[in-house]
């Protein structure tokens, strides 16, 4: 009787398994480098967060030192050149009362202080201030847009001339009746003052400045006999 050795019995038996050889070289699994991209992807995110939040405590920092406020934009004088009110040359009978249209004709210089209460600078717009009688325009007075340093005052002149503008029908009854039997002629002012708030170089949201002025006019001494002025500031 002959016996076989363990080996041989493993080895060539009827229930014998191949063996597993390792495996060197080639690609490294897959999932490796996806978990890696997920990573840098994370860090990334991690980091924008990060600059994000640092960027927004800095913000309320120096909101916090310069405690910024809103500017003061005024009209603080007129001067009229000229102001000639003409009612067109009678086309029918006498007996009509109501003129078919006048012409309103003007030179008048408007005169603006801006003031800034700030510790830091401030830019404004270009604006456009409408210049109304009973809510038609008449013209437009232009200020261009400028730059105004911490703790100062400026004024700005602007012009506003208006040649024989046509005012038609009812308008143009009170016109003739404000010049003639009242030496008044009252006008309104508009226009919205947009201004931002420079800290660091960095400007701030617009904030809007709007004017709202009613002046009167009197047509024989040619000067301003009323002037009244609402400044209303809002942040947008």
């Amino acid at each position: 009787m002959t016996t076989q050795s363990n080996g041989d019995h493993h080895g060539n038996g009827p229930y014998s398994y191949p063996q597993r050889r390792p495996h060197y070289g080639g690609a490294p699994p897959s999932y490796g480098s996806s978990a890696s991209f997920r990573g840098c992807c994370c860090c990334i995110f991690m980091l924008v967060i990060f600059l994000a939040l640092l960027a927004l405590a800095v913000a309320l920092v120096v909101v916090l030192a310069v405690k910024p406020r809103k500017p003061q934009f005024d009209l603080n004088q007129v001067s009229v050149q000229y102001l000639l009110v003409a009612p067109p040359s009678p086309t029918a009978s006498p007996s009509t009362a109501v003129p078919a249209a006048a012409y309103l004709s003007l030179n008048i210089t408007l005169l603006f202080t801006a003031v800034n209460p700030n510790k830091v600078g401030i830019r404004y717009g270009a604006t456009a201030f409408d210049v109304m009688y009973h809510g038609v325009p008449l013209g437009v007075a232009a200020v261009p847009g400028f730059e105004q340093p911490a703790h100062s005052t400026r004024l700005l002149q602007t012009r506003v001339i208006v040649d024989r503008f046509n005012v038609l029908q009812s308008d143009a009854q009170d016109l003739v009746r404000d010049a003639a039997m009242r030496d008044r002629v009252d006008l309104r002012i508009t226009g919205d003052v947009a201004a931002k708030i420079l800290v660091l170089g960095f400007s701030s949201p617009k904030v809007q400045v709007s004017v709202d002025c009613a002046i009167a006019i009197s047509p024989m001494k040619q000067s301003v006999t009323y002037k009244q002025c609402g400044v209303d500031g809002l942040s947008v």
